[in-house]
């Protein structure tokens, strides 16, 4: 006997509600997680931030930080490679599978902060009152420079949005398509370079912070690696192009002036 119309017309539009309940509580979690994590490195309003908490033995804070940038390094690596995914929606609806990723990216972030142990003895330290504000600035800057790449390259997608209302509304999600608006236009990366920023700009650089900072440069790098990869799996020779001319996280302006006038040389 066949499923009733209007029976497979009402499970799919529960199922859509549901799918859009489930990306929404993911983007919350989300948006909580980021916000803490603003606070967290900086050292700003949070209960529990980089450099605050009870200290212990510097071998046993060690392994422990390692081991919780190690968790996240992994949890956000291998849950965004392609082979994974195509395993994954074995298991979760296609429509979820970014919300699912973007809770598990929460919770190993919120992991990392409640276990963080602090290294408080200072690094350096920049007293001059000009010099702690340009650092201030660029740890604002670098925030900025995330949350705006993010709309970039597709906010809602990113994090799981556009394919939940999509199942909500039984529309399709478009096929990848490359561009480079704005900041790709002048590193490949500007969203790492914004964390890196925002990592890296401290006027109080305790053991604690430059312990976070090296390991999610480390990470930030391989990572890099990784998408790089799979953008030239989909991409192909376009993407590597765009390697060629755009450089990954820093530009030199110097060099660029000499590159854009052998181009008009050549095109003269």
């Amino acid at each position: 006997m066949s499923e009733c119309p209007i029976t497979t017309i009402r499970q799919s539009v529960s199922g859509g509600v549901i799918a859009v309940l489930y990306g929404l509580a993911a983007y919350g979690l989300f948006m909580v997680t980021i916000l803490y994590a603003i606070g967290f490195v900086g050292d700003l309003w949070v209960p529990k931030s980089i450099d605050s908490g009870p200290t212990h033995a510097l071998l046993a804070t060690l392994n422990v930080d390692i081991a919780l940038l190690a968790l996240f390094a992994v949890q956000h690596s291998v849950m965004a490679r392609p082979a994974f995914k195509r395993w994954w929606t074995r298991l979760v609806p296609m429509a979820v599978e970014r919300s699912t990723y973007v809770i598990f990216s929460s919770a190993a972030l919120i992991v990392l902060f409640w276990q963080w142990q602090p290294l408080p003895a200072l690094v350096w330290t920049v007293d001059n009152g000009v010099g702690r504000a340009v650092l201030d600035v660029m740890f604002w800057t670098g925030w900025a420079i995330v949350f705006a790449s993010t709309f970039l390259i597709n906010h809602f997608e990113l994090f799981g949005l556009w394919q939940v209302f999509a199942r909500a509304t039984n529309g399709a999600i478009p096929a990848p398509t490359f561009a480079t608006p704005l900041f790709y236009r002048v590193v490949r990366h500007p969203l790492y370079l914004g964390f890196l920023l925002a990592f890296w700009s401290t006027p109080d650089m305790t053991a604690g912070h430059l312990v976070f900072a090296i390991g999610t440069t480390g990470y930030i790098l391989l990572a890099i690696v990784l998408e790089e990869r799979d953008l030239i799996d989909t991409f192909g020779e376009q993407y590597r192009r765009y390697r060629r001319e755009v450089r990954m996280l820093l530009t030199l302006p110097v060099r660029r002036i000499k590159e854009t006038r052998r181009e008009v040389a050549r095109t003269a």
